[in-house]
């Protein structure tokens, strides 16, 4: 099971970009073969799906993209697997982004990519506060 550790959360306004970065620490298993995704979660409401990337065979790049349709057009996943290392780059925020959200990572496929219940490793919730 891999151990991932998020960078900060922040405050910004609508309209602003902000980044998030998760940091994946494996039992020794390529990064490349984990399926990695962010979710949030705001007060009161369950956690959901925000963005997921596949496993790649390709030890550089990333595999297949996938959003929510909240964020699509907005927010942008990628990974880089030398760092072992997946971003979240979140543009034009709007005030319903405001959650704590969480990078999740699970080892080869998912039978549903936007299941939380897919992922078995989650990363310790960055707060993403966005005011008007």
């Amino acid at each position: 099971q891999a151990h991932l550790v998020q960078s900060g959360g922040g405050s910004v306004q609508a309209g602003d970009s902000f980044g998030l970065a998760c940091v994946c620490v494996t039992d020794g298993r390529a990064f490349s073969m984990y399926t990695v995704g962010w979710f949030r979660q705001a007060p009161g409401e369950e956690r959901e799906f925000v963005a997921a990337t596949s496993r790649s065979d390709d030890s550089l790049t990333g595999g297949n993209t996938y959003y929510a349709d909240s964020v699509k057009g907005r927010f942008t996943i990628s990974r880089d697997n030398a760092k072992n290392t997946v971003y979240l780059e979140m543009n034009n925020l709007k005030t319903e982004d405001t959650a704590v959200y969480y990078c999740a990572a699970q080892y080869g496929g998912a039978r549903d990519i936007t299941d939380r219940r897919a992922y078995a490793s989650w990363g310790q919730g960055s707060q993403v506060t966005v005011s008007a």
